[in-house]
């Protein structure tokens, strides 16, 4: 499936980083808390998202009706961004906060991706679409009849990690990093010159170069 997302040159540039570069550079900034738990991993391992992102809140609410959580969900998909990245603290450890028809609708809308603090379910078929989902369980039990979205676009908390609108989102198979919107030109410029040194550092040592004295050189392993 073919889908173009707005221009955001930020992004573009940020999908060409990995975590691990972006990681060694904010740490060196002094920043701290910006990696969400090891236990939100993505459906796929080649599965990559880069974007900003647009934070959802929800609950469980046992009394609500089938139509009404479908009601509040649907409206919950055709709010969010084109071009972000959705993030969601669902407040809850029993159901899936994704499925395949929500993941083809956001694809379809333009969003880049999608990272719960939850679970998902249609795994098979969200990874046949391709669209990037992190999450940190699969089950089949879905969010009809029993949980809402009741905040979006609001600062939201996964782990230790404080979410706000607009923070840029990057997630290949080692994480997901949180970057901070003021911040994010500069720390991508940097990491782009990390991944620079490191294929010099790379290349010294397929070169015969020993890595102690390549990473003397280069101040970079």
């Amino acid at each position: 499936m073919n889908v173009s997302h707005p221009h955001d040159p930020l992004a573009d540039r940020l999908s060409q980083c990995y975590t691990g570069a972006v990681h060694d550079v904010m740490r060196a900034r002094g920043l701290s808390q910006f990696v969400l738990p090891p236990q939100i991993t993505p459906l796929e391992s080649n599965m990559r998202t880069a974007g900003q992102a647009f934070t959802i809140r929800g609950r469980m609410d046992r009394d609500v009706s089938a139509h009404d959580s479908l009601v509040q969900w649907t409206k919950m998909l055709s709010v969010a961004r084109p071009g972000s990245v959705v993030v969601c603290q669902p407040n809850d450890s029993t159901i899936a906060h994704m499925g395949e028809l929500s993941a083809e609708t956001f694809m379809l809308r333009g969003v880049r991706g999608y990272v719960v603090d939850g679970g998902c379910r249609d795994t098979s078929m969200i990874a046949r679409l391709g669209f990037p989902v992190w999450r940190r369980y699969d089950t089949p039990s879905d969010v009809v009849g029993q949980w809402v979205p009741d905040g979006m676009d609001e600062p939201i908390t996964i782990g230790n990690v404080t979410i706000h609108a607009g923070d840029y989102v990057l997630g290949d198979r080692d994480g997901v990093v949180i970057l901070p919107k003021a911040d994010t030109a500069e720390i991508i410029d940097e990491a782009e010159r990390v991944m620079h040194t490191e294929n010099q550092v790379r290349k010294a040592i397929l070169d015969g170069v020993d890595p102690h004295e390549a990473y003397l050189k280069y101040g970079k392993f």
